[in-house]
């Protein structure tokens, strides 16, 4: 079988060595690359050659790439390098590099030419000051024919074991069968669906209820199908823990420990890095000295394991004294399915994507909770600067950098001195501000270059974001809005908000998606699919499918109450009603209950009523900063025989993806509607979508909205032993346009509390837990 390789990625694979150094040092961009190129090449003789195509043969591997530059007259070749600031700080790591590069193609050079030796240069150009500074060197034809051979023989035994790999996961996955007797319902319509997108390159949007096994559903088609459609890589996308969680919970059940499918957990830096208080450099980290050295042993040992959890790869890791996050980086290369957060594939810089057009992989996208990805893709793609931080940043600056912030400074104030609102939309960013903010980022950029050391936080803050706000003013569109937002500050000041808002993520999101083979999207609400199809940017010939659900109607009793509001001008009047119902509910049935508002203020104001009127009924409470142990405590709640009532935000960390089955969750209150605050960011919001798509209310506030009411309501019914009960409180699930986006298989029965309000039901029996 025939081997490909360009000479950088050849070289990138063999001759890296030394430390990993992530000091920041600003590089040149593309385009500073380019001209920088064009300058070197421009100032050499008429017969200079530039981009000369070049390849060569060692056994079964085809190496190529393109001579930056060859003078004839001279017998130069030469490999240009732009880079900013003193040529002393490129690390030595990165100059073997680039010798070892030049040495490739000196020898396939020498072989076209038929040469016996030749001057190799490489030449680093500064992007500021336009100095080039060459060093050269000359060598035979056999140094260099041997030099390459080396490098050749290097990646040919690694290719080969990446060969015979691919060949053994390829006849695992032909002979996978799924691991239980028979599929869940629905569940088996699902896998079909997802294996024929997968098979024909299509997209496919599915709504699957909550406990059909949406996650094995969707894995186990996607892996049989990569053996036939030549499938590289298999990205599983989640927006939380617990979906990464799921997903690995699901391919540990598909795979026998001698099944050769190596999976990667990829996790956040944070949470992997060892040493948070140290740099990531050879000087600081340990763990970044010598990590080039120690890599090819390390990367060997983690792929001969195949199963590589986040637990699994820091064991590695720390056995081989290198860093897990960068080690994890790595094995992103060479695992076949790597399960990780949205933004590894979605973001502006996305490893998974940036690797998925390097190495022009084939590769599926398995979506999970694909609802999360509207307000994701948002985020993504949004850019704020915050004119208090920006203020203090600009008083301990450093002196040369006064000039150019105090430009942005004036430019800006007067933006913040013609607003008279707290709110107000522009149509675009003004030209003079994003030229002030392109010369700041430029001037940084040169100070970082110079000193890379030694600079406070808020600075290199400042920097990412002004950088991030000018690159998102270039692509704005419909798709985004230029807002700023005014607050007052302390000592009588007024302060700014800037802010590139993204409201429509489609035109980011739309060729991520089609630059994979196929992808599916799926969760428990995506309902209606012409809102996700229009937001995400996925074809407008994108395969939805509503899945069938395992459940019936008797399984859960659903009580919409048609005549209570709990809009915000009517929530006093809703506290006692809501008070009772709860107790009644819970007088009649004891066990554990989930109670959702729609915010904190709402849900305390109930609670506070409660414990007053039923101090008998245990309660435990969301608070506004839960960390995961905090979290973890509240879930521990709900036992087996336990009995009391949960309150949380609906939204919120406890609304969707929490499992408990069975006598751990009976029942949930939802009183809200979900929808979002009418506020002046989300009325612009609602003006844009309805400009573009014509339901502006819907798309803003009534979709997202019944999302969380849908989501939330899931807890209660996990397997189809289960049984409960699910209170809508407000009058508005009683309209027909509400009554549609709910779950087909629910049975909707309208209620009405009874007129009085002061009387209150039979108290429940105290319960101690």
């Amino acid at each position: 079988m025939s081997l490909r390789i360009a000479v950088r990625e050849l070289c990138e694979f063999t001759a890296k060595e030394g430390d990993l150094d992530l000091r920041f040092t600003p590089s040149p961009t593309a385009q500073e690359g380019i001209a920088g190129h064009a300058t070197v090449v421009a100032r050499r003789g008429p017969d200079y050659m530039s981009e000369l195509a070049v390849s060569g043969e060692f056994e079964e591997l085809t190496v190529s790439g393109r001579i930056d530059g060859f003078d004839p007259e001279f017998r130069l070749l030469e490999e240009i390098k732009t880079h900013r600031g003193d040529v002393a700080r490129i690390p030595a790591n990165h100059r073997l590099l680039h010798w070892a590069q030049v040495k490739v193609y000196g020898w396939l050079l020498c072989q076209a030419l038929e040469l016996d030796e030749l001057d190799l240069a490489v030449v680093y150009f500064n992007v500021i000051s336009q100095k080039e500074t060459g060093f050269r060197e000359r060598h035979s034809a056999e140094a260099l024919r041997q030099f390459f051979e080396l490098q050749c023989r290097r990646y040919i035994h690694w290719a080969r074991q990446e060969q015979a790999h691919r060949l053994a996961r390829d006849a695992a996955l032909t002979t996978l069968r799924f691991p239980y007797a028979e599929f869940r319902h629905g569940q088996r319509q699902l896998a079909e669906a997802v294996y024929r997108a997968a098979r024909d390159g299509h997209y496919l949007l599915a709504q699957a209820t909550t406990g059909i096994g949406k996650t094995l559903g969707t894995l186990f088609p996607q892996l049989k199908a990569m053996p036939g459609q030549q499938i590289d890589r298999l990205f599983f996308l989640s927006a939380k823990t617990p979906g990464r969680r799921l997903a690995l919970d699901a391919l540990q059940r598909l795979r026998q420990p001698e099944t050769p499918l190596r999976v990667l957990e990829h996790v956040a830096r944070d949470k992997a890095c060892e040493h948070p208080d140290k740099a990531c450099h050879g000087e600081s980290c340990p763990l970044a000295r010598g990590f080039y050295d120690r890599l090819p042993a390390a990367r060997s040992a983690a792929l001969k394991e195949r199963w590589l959890d986040q637990q699994a790869v820091r064991e590695i890791a720390i056995a081989h004294g290198i860093c897990p996050y960068y080690l994890s980086q790595e094995l992103c290369r060479w695992s076949d399915v790597v399960v990780g957060d949205y933004n590894y594939y979605f973001d502006l810089g996305a490893l998974l994507h940036s690797l998925t057009l390097v190495n022009q992989w084939r590769v599926c996208l398995l979506v999970d909770e694909a609802h999360n990805l509207v307000e994701r893709g948002r985020s993504m793609y949004s850019a704020e600067l915050d004119q208090a931080r920006f203020k203090a940043m600009r008083r301990d600056a450093p002196a040369k950098l006064k000039g150019v912030l105090e430009r942005v400074d004036r430019h800006w104030n007067q933006l913040h001195r013609e607003q008279q609102v707290p709110y107000q939309v522009h149509p675009l960013a003004p030209d003079l501000l994003l030229a002030a903010l392109g010369k700041a980022v430029s001037a940084i950029t040169d100070h970082l270059t110079d000193q890379p050391e030694g600079n406070a936080g808020e600075l290199l803050r400042f920097y990412l974001d002004a950088m991030l706000f000018c690159r998102l003013a270039e692509s704005f569109g419909p798709h985004s809005l230029f807002d700023i937002s005014r607050v007052e500050g302390d000592k009588g000041r007024s302060y700014s908000t800037l802010c590139i808002r993204n409201v429509l993520p489609a035109p980011f999101l739309g060729p991520r998606f089609e630059q994979a083979h196929s992808a599916t999207l799926f969760s428990a609400t995506l309902s209606p699919s012409h809102y996700y199809l229009d937001l995400l940017g996925l074809p407008q010939e994108t395969q939805c499918l509503d899945v069938d659900s395992p459940f019936h109607a008797e399984q859960l009793q659903v009580r919409a109450v048609r005549n209570l509001s709990t809009r915000y001008r009517d929530r006093d009047a809703s506290l006692a009603p809501i008070c009772r119902l709860i107790a009644g509910q819970y007088g009649e049935r004891p066990g554990n209950y989930l109670a959702f508002f729609s915010s904190y203020q709402y849900l305390q104001q109930v609670l506070d009523l409660l414990a007053r009127e039923y101090p008998e009924i245990p309660v435990w409470v969301q608070s506004r900063q839960m960390d995961e142990a905090a979290r973890q405590g509240f879930l521990e709640r709900f036992q087996v025989g336990g009995r009391g009532i949960g309150f949380a935000v609906l939204g919120g960390v406890f609304g969707e993806g929490v499992d408990l089955p069975g006598e751990r969750l009976i029942g949930a209150f939802v009183a809200t509607l979900g929808l979002a605050q009418v506020n002046p960011i989300n009325e612009e919001i609602r003006q844009r979508m309805h400009a573009l798509f014509g339901d502006g209310y819907d798309y803003t506030y009534l979709y997202p909205g019944l999302q969380k009411v849908v989501q939330a309501a899931g807890r209660v019914i996990r397997t189809t032993e289960d049984e409960g009960v699910l209170y809508l409180i407000d009058d508005r699930f009683a309209r027909p346009e509400v009554r549609r986006l709910l779950p087909s298989w629910w049975q909707v029965e309208a209620i009405r509390l009874p007129a009085e309000t002061t009387k209150a039901p039979e108290r429940a029996p105290s319960v101690e837990i």
